[in-house]
C-alpha cells in the first residue's frame, strides 16, 4: 500500500509507457511461474501461532481486517507528512498472506507479505540506519550479490514530469509512507529473484527496493518478515514488471480458511495459471484517478433473490479516493461502506435484509457473540435456508455462496453474517473468495472469476 507522497503520484498513462522501460528476462523461455500463497495462520507459516480455537480465529481475522481498513482510511485521506503517530500493529496486523522468494546471487530466501494493493517490490538491506528485528533470516546484503546493480537516475521512473522515485546525490531513491506513521525508505534497484516451488526458475533484472530506513514498521516478534511484495496496477509492482512475460495476469483460488490451517493456496502468474473448471466471468478495472486498486464496478447487490436497487453511482470513486469498491485479499472480511451516498447507507441495508430473510423463519436472535460479528443466529441442525450473496458487477454476477457468506460455530450452534462495515469504502474481501478462482487479467484489464474446488489446486 503506497501512501500518498509527492514523488509516488502516478498515473495509469505513466503505467503504460514507463512498463517498455522495464526488462525483467527468465532462464526459462516460459512465460509462467507459482509461488506458494502461505496464510499467516497456516502451519506452513513462520508467524504460525499454535492451535488456535475457531472463535480465537475468527477473532484474529476481524483485527486483520480492522487494521488494514483503517491504514487505507487514513492513507487516503492524510498527506504523507501528515499522517498521524505511529501506531505498528497497524502494519502488523494490515497483511495476511505472504510469500517465500529467493533474492540475489548466491540466493538468500526471504519471507514477503503478498499486498496487491501494493506497488514496489522491496525488503530489508545493509548497511541499516533503522531496520526492525529480522533474526530468523538474514538480512539481505547487496554487495554479497553478483547480479545486484541500482536504477540509474536517468531511469524514466526516477526522472520525468510523474517519476515515481526521486534522484538524491545521484541515487534513485523511494520513501514509502503506510498509515499510522510507518514508512520505508532505501534505494530503488535491480535484482535476480528466484521462485522456490520451481528452483530453476530465476528472473533476472526486477526492480525492487533496497530498505535501510525503515521508520515504526514491526511485522512480526519473530523476525522472519523482509518486506512486501506488492501486485497493484503500479508501474513498478511485479505483475507490471514482467507485462511481456506473463501478460499482466496473476491468479489465486483461495482455500477455505478452515481447510487453510492445512494447505496453502497456490499464486499463479502467466501461463501456469490453470484453466477454469466452471464458467468463467469477466468485470473490467476501473480506475479512479491516482488509485492502483482492483477497483470493479459494482451496479448492485442482491441477498438471497432480492435485489436492493441501489442507485446508479453508489459504488463509483469520488474525489479524495473514497467510496468505489475494490478487490483486496490483504482485507480478510468484506466490508461494505456505511457513510450515506445519494440517501442510502450500503451496510445497513444489507445487513437488514439479511435479518429480514432469517426472521422470517423466527431463528432466534443472538446478542454479542465472541467473534464480535453483530448478526448471528441459533439455528436448528435441518435449517439449510441460508441466503447467498451476490454482488452484480459489470460483466457478470459474482455470486458468494451462502456457505461462505456466514461464519459458522457449529459447536455452539450459531452462525453469524461475515460482513464488516465500511468507511468511506467497500471491499470484497477474502473471506468471500473462498473456492473461488480469481484472475487479475492486466491483458484484458478485467478481473475474471469461477467457482472452483481450491483445495486440488496445485502448482
Amino acid at each position: 500500500m503506497s501512501g500518498a507522497h509527492p514523488f509516488l503520484v502516478t498515473s495509469l498513462f505513466l503505467c503504460l509507457i514507463s512498463i517498455s522501460t522495464f526488462h525483467p528476462t527468465y532462464s526459462k523461455p516460459n512465460g509462467g511461474f507459482s509461488l506458494k500463497l502461505i496464510p499467516r495462520d497456516s502451519p506452513e507459516s513462520p508467524l504460525y501461532p499454535g492451535n488456535l480455537t475457531v472463535v480465537e480465529r475468527i477473532q484474529r481475522m476481524i483485527r486483520f481486517t480492522e487494521a488494514r481498513a483503517h491504514n487505507l482510511d487514513l492513507i487516503s485521506s492524510s498527506n504523507y507528512s501528515t499522517i498521524e503517530p505511529n501506531n505498528l500493529s497497524l502494519i502488523r496486523d494490515g497483511f495476511f498472506y505472504m510469500v517465500q522468494v529467493g533474492i540475489g546471487t548466491p540466493v538468500e530466501f526471504q519471507f514477503l507479505l503478498m499486498d496487491t494493493g501494493g506497488g514496489l517490490i522491496w525488503t530489508q538491506c545493509e548497511p541499516c540506519i533503522n531496520c526492525y528485528p529480522q533474526t530468523k533470516t538474514h538480512i539481505f546484503v547487496p554487495s554479497r550479490s553478483s547480479t545486484y546493480r541500482r536504477l540509474p537516475c536517468d531511469h524514466p521512473l526516477c526522472h520525468g514530469d510523474l517519476p515515481l522515485y526521486k534522484c538524491v546525490n545521484d541515487e534513485c531513491v523511494y520513501n514509502i509512507g503506510y498509515g499510522g506513521g510507518s514508512s520505508t525508505r532505501g534505494v530503488v534497484s535491480f535484482e535476480t529473484f528466484t521462485f522456490p516451488l520451481d528452483a530453476t526458475r530465476t528472473i533476472d533484472n526486477i526492480i525492487f527496493g533496497c530498505s535501510n530506513d525503515n521508520r515504526n514498521i514491526q511485522f512480526s516478534l519473530r523476525g522472519v518478515i523482509s518486506g512486501i511484495m506488492g501486485l497493484s496496477l503500479s508501474p513498478d509492482s511485479l505483475v507490471s514488471q514482467l507485462a511481456d512475460q506473463t501478460q499482466r495476469r496473476f491468479s489465486h483460488c483461495l482455500v477455505p480458511f478452515t481447510e487453510a490451517q492445512m494447505q496453502p493456496s497456490v499464486l499463479t502468474f502467466g501461463d501456469t495459471i490453470p484453466l477454469p473448471s466452471s464458467n468463467v466471468y469477466t468485470s473490467p478495472f476501473v480506475t479512479p484517478g491516482g488509485s492502483h486498486y482492483y477497483h470493479l464496478n459494482l451496479l448492485d447487490i442482491s441477498v438471497g433473490m432480492r435485489p436492493l436497487m441501489f442507485p446508479p453511482g453508489t459504488f463509483t470513486a469520488r474525489i479524495g479516493l473514497s467510496g468505489g469498491f475494490f478487490i483486496d485479499s490483504g482485507a480478510l472480511i468484506s466490508q461494505l461502506d456505511q457513510n450515506l451516498v445519494n440517501g442510502r447507507n450500503v451496510y445497513r441495508e444489507v445487513m437488514r435484509a439479511f435479518q429480514n430473510h432469517y426472521d422470517s423463519f423466527h431463528l432466534q436472535r443472538l446478542g454479542r457473540v465472541p467473534e464480535g460479528f453483530p448478526l448471528c443466529y441459533k439455528y436448528p441442525p435441518e435449517f439449510n435456508q441460508f441466503a447467498s450473496l451476490t454482488y452484480q458487477l459489470e460483466g457478470g454476477n459474482y455470486v458468494v455462496d451462502p456457505k461462505y457468506v456466514n461464519f459458522y460455530n457449529t459447536q455452539a450452534g450459531y452462525f453469524c453474517v461475515a460482513m464488516m462495515p465500511g468507511t468511506g469504502k467497500s471491499i470484497l474481501g477474502a473471506w468471500h473468495q473462498q473456492n473461488m478462482r480469481v484472475t487479475y487479467n492486466g491483458a484484458i484489464n478485467s478481473l475474471q472469476f469461477s467457482t472452483e474446488t481450491c483445495a486440488n489446486d496445485h502448482p
